[in-house]
């Protein structure tokens, strides 16, 4: 265990409870690790809370963790660790699923580290946060705990055999939890799971600790993992048609990823250089967004948009694609921000002109921005998680006394009857 955390005050009148994430790696940077951190902090007010790391690649996490969280380390894959030595850890896993994207990091060693963990664990609540992780918690996570399988991802971005396994999996869970009301629908429609509740919360995002930003600034952001299926390309591209007119105005584009060099050549052959620059990672995002004055998302898809919040919080308007399943439920078109087609460039160009030469319009979209990503606080999105453990018990106490009374007390009750 990497760290004690302090016992939560409880002046709620809400039991508090023992609750568990499991993470891919929480050294890391996205977004799942970044709500999760949040949820985790606005639990720990009147919860003990421990998230487990599956991996841990660097000596300190990357984003700032609460200090009431415990945060406990399985495999350690940093060069030279004892973990690295293990004959297990060259073996390729056998309870990880093959088709989840991550399986490549995964290994029987930490298959047998997730099954160790879980069968000694005493939570009350226990929660995965990927595909890969909500296997291991149904086969191994103990029938006691609460058991909930969180879906960053969406439904229909998983492989045909990945939907497959885990429709067996979580079959066996008490609920699974999406993050738009979408992605919900789907999988009710597309994965039936009688018994096993399906429901929407959406990703939380705490009041940045900046000063939002005033709308003046000639600056636009984009932010995300530098990846084909984030269209930073396409923004780019916009961009172009954007500084043609209004040179005084730049893009910065924040994060780190394999398309990296590859954004870098369309900057330089579109003549960008000094225009549209590629910033890399950024920790917290929100300080770099309260600098600009528009943020743009162009992907193709988005499960939820973690980046589209984070702006939002900061006061600035956001252009991004109307694309599946997220933005259409975080942006109001035309009030707090502009949706646009998928891979519509044109359209994205027109939305980004639009904001740039009406000033007024501009930074009242981004004071209402501000005032609608309040619903994204974290205190409220745990409230409803609470609400959901409470409700999924009271569940299963129903379950155990309808049980009761089909095997015990009904037969015996006929028995009395006859006599």
């Amino acid at each position: 265990m990497e760290r004690e955390g302090e016992r939560p005050v409880n002046t709620s009148g809400i039991r508090p409870v023992k609750i568990v994430f499991l993470i891919h790696n929480v050294y890391g940077i996205g977004g799942t690790i970044r709500t999760t951190l949040n949820l985790a902090a606005a639990l720990a007010d009147r919860h003990q809370v421990e998230i487990v790391s599956m991996l841990r690649h660097r000596e300190r996490p990357r984003f700032e963790i609460d200090p009431r969280v415990t945060v406990v380390p399985l495999v350690d894959i940093r060069a030279g660790s004892d973990d690295t030595a293990d004959p297990m850890f060259t073996e390729p896993a056998t309870v990880f699923p093959a088709a989840e994207k991550r399986y490549r990091q995964y290994s029987r060693l930490t298959d047998r580290r997730a099954e160790d963990y879980l069968r000694r664990c005493r939570a009350e609540v226990i929660i995965g946060t990927r595909p890969g992780l909500n296997v291991y918690l149904a086969r191994f996570g103990p029938s006691r705990a609460v058991r909930i399988a969180q879906e960053h991802l969406t439904h229909d971005s998983h492989v045909k055999k990945l939907r497959a396994e885990l429709a067996r999996h979580y079959a066996g869970l008490d609920a699974v939890v999406t993050t738009t009301e979408a992605d919900a629908a789907v999988y009710r429609a597309r994965m039936p799971l009688p018994g096993v509740r399906v429901l929407a919360v959406p990703n939380s995002v705490p009041e940045p600790a900046v000063p939002p930003s005033d709308g003046t600034a000639r600056i636009i952001a984009g932010a995300g993992r530098l990846v084909r299926g984030k269209r930073f390309d396409l923004l780019i591209e916009a961009f172009a048609d954007v500084a043609a007119k209004y040179p005084d105005w730049v893009l910065r584009v924040y994060g780190g990823g394999p398309d990296r060099e590859r954004l870098q050549r369309l900057i330089d052959d579109r003549g960008l250089g000094g225009q549209a620059t590629l910033m890399g990672a950024r920790s917290p995002i929100e300080t770099e967004f309260a600098q600009a004055s528009i943020v743009v998302s162009a992907s193709d898809a988005e499960s939820f948009g973690m980046t589209l919040v984070e702006a939002m919080r900061c006061g600035v308007p956001v252009v991004s694609t109307d694309c599946p399943l997220g933005p259409a439920e975080i942006i109001r078109h035309g009030v707090d921000g502009l949706l646009v087609p998928v891979d519509d460039g044109e359209a994205l160009t027109a939305a980004m002109l639009g904001l740039i030469t009406d000033d007024s319009a501009r930074r009242r979209m981004g004071e209402e921005a501000r005032v609608s990503a309040r619903r994204f606080d974290p205190a409220p999105i745990a409230r409803t998680y609470e609400e959901l453990f409470t409700a999924l018990v009271a569940g299963r106490r129903a379950r155990r006394r309808g049980a009761l009374w089909h095997t015990r007390l009904r037969p015996a009750l006929r028995g009395a009857l006859r006599r």
